[in-house]
Formats: structure tokens, C-alpha cells, sequence
């Protein structure tokens, strides 16, 4: 029903800035929801940040001040600009989107994950 596209994850050290793009193609849906969650090895995935169709924003503690997501108007893109990097925001970042069918049916759908690695 829906495809996740994940762009802009790399290597960058400590300080750094990193900007991470997904984008929803396909049909039939409606988006409600779409956000950022990483997992590291050996350990839960857990949320990053989300925008919901409304513009309403929710963040982890962690990255609070940090970092900012948000969604081109144009398209069914999300964005998480990535800002003063930690090497604790090392992980696997995957792109979710929460959507809303022509069937009435919510459903998750989960990117393929970008690396994302910040240096000391």
C-alpha cells in the first residue's frame, strides 16, 4: 500500500549535523502519522520523533532541542534535521509512517533503515 523511501544517513562526528529524508509513494492511503525511530544492537527500537497530519510534533527527551522534524507540504516527505550529533545517536534510523487506506484500514509500515554514525 505504501513504500518508504530513506535517504541521508552517513558518518559524522560529534558536533555535526545530519539531515535524514523519507518519502511515502503509493496510493490509496491517507497519512496520518509519519516519524523517525532507531535501534541499536541488542536493544529496542525506540521513538526518535513523529508529525502527525495535523503538524503536531512529539520527540524523545533525548534529542529534544536537537533535533526537528517536520513534512513537505508537497509531497508525503518527513524530514529530521539532526543537530550538535552525539555518538549516542548512533543506530539504524527507520522511517514509519501510519496510514489511514480507502479500505478504512490503519496500518504501520516501516522503512528499510539508514545508518546513521556520529564519531568522538
Amino acid at each position: 500500500q505504501v513504500q518508504l523511501a530513506e535517504s541521508g544517513g552517513g558518518l559524522v562526528q560529534a558536533g555535526g549535523s545530519l539531515r535524514l529524508s523519507c518519502a511515502a509513494s503509493g496510493s490509496g492511503f491517507r497519512i496520518i502519522v509519519m516519524g523517525w525511530y532507531r535501534q541499536v544492537p541488542g536493544k529496542q527500537r525506540e521513538l526518535v520523533a513523529t508529525i502527525t497530519s495535523n503538524g503536531s510534533t512529539n520527540y524523545a527527551n533525548s534529542v529534544k532541542g536537537r533535533f526537528t522534524i517536520s513534512r513537505d507540504k508537497a509531497e508525503n516527505t518527513v524530514a529530521l534535521q539532526m543537530n550538535s550529533l552525539k555518538p549516542e545517536d548512533t543506530a539504524v534510523y527507520y522511517c514509519n509512517a501510519r496510514i489511514f487506506t480507502d479500505s478504512f484500514v490503519i496500518s504501520d509500515h516501516w522503512g528499510q533503515g539508514t545508518q546513521v554514525t556520529v564519531s568522538s
